[in-house]
């Protein structure tokens, strides 16, 4: 009797212990997944309504360079670092889109949610097909440039301009090499060299050879936008005489 009280009161605090180290366990899990959760709050900017925002299109095949050059540019203080614009990402659900590189990235907004924006960026992919046939894209960029001030594509961003039609009878560029398929696709832009100009603006819409010279429609529209004194604490923000001095 005695050996199997023993036993008895053993597994009783064997139990009692297992059940604390669960509830340990537990408590560490939760803590953890607390701290991770403050870490990603400490980088989230809500939107603020009383700022302009910056709307950058994204899609599957987008080219991931000329999203980051926008988001780069206008995500950035000012010298007294404050936030100056808002900029959101905006794709037709929200679900995760897989970049040309191959990188996911999360859309902020969908097409139906999108808040009111000052500015619309079109990017561009290396297969446009799927995009320029897409009528929920082009009509809401046709949609879109009701409301927003500024439209800027970047490199066969210049298709969907195409595509909705918005930039009609305006002068536009698109990638080196693509001038010719732009204008015979849609003869009402009046394409550009692409071979000589690497940017180019009229009215209000703006486009650029893309790639890394999405950093120069970005840098420009922030100028019109802010100040030529922020567009050029900006640039020394991201190291741009770096670049711009590279190799001499």
């Amino acid at each position: 009797m005695k050996v199997s009280v023993f036993v008895v009161a053993s597994l009783v605090l064997l139990g009692c212990g297992s059940k604390h180290l669960v509830k340990e366990a537990h408590n560490e899990a939760e803590h953890q997944d607390e701290a991770k959760a403050d870490e990603r709050s400490k980088y989230l900017k809500p939107l603020n309504p009383e700022l302009p925002t910056i709307g950058l299109l994204i899609f599957n095949g987008v080219l991931q360079g000329e999203v980051i050059a926008t988001s780069d540019v206008f995500g950035k203080p000012n010298s007294q670092m404050e936030q100056l614009f808002n900029v959101v990402a905006i794709a037709e659900t929200m679900d995760p889109i897989t970049t040309e590189e191959g990188m996911h990235f999360v859309p902020d907004y969908t097409f139906e949610a999108c808040p009111k924006l000052k500015a619309l960026f079109v990017p561009s992919g290396y297969d446009m097909y799927a995009q320029v046939r897409n009528m929920e894209m082009v009509d809401f960029i046709r949609n879109k440039n009701k409301e927003v001030d500024y439209v800027v594509s970047n490199c066969a961003g210049a298709q969907l301009m195409g595509a909705s039609g918005i930039a009609d009878g305006h002068k536009i560029v698109t990638y080196i090499g693509g001038g010719k398929e732009l204008k015979e696709e849609y003869p009402n832009l009046k394409v550009q060299n692409d071979s000589l100009i690497t940017f180019v603006e009229d009215g209000k819409f703006s486009s650029s050879n893309g790639n890394l010279t999405s950093y120069i429609s970005a840098l420009h529209l922030l100028e019109r936008m802010s100040s030529r004194e922020h567009r050029l604490f900006v640039e020394e923000y991201l190291y741009i005489d770096r670049l711009q001095n590279w190799g001499k």
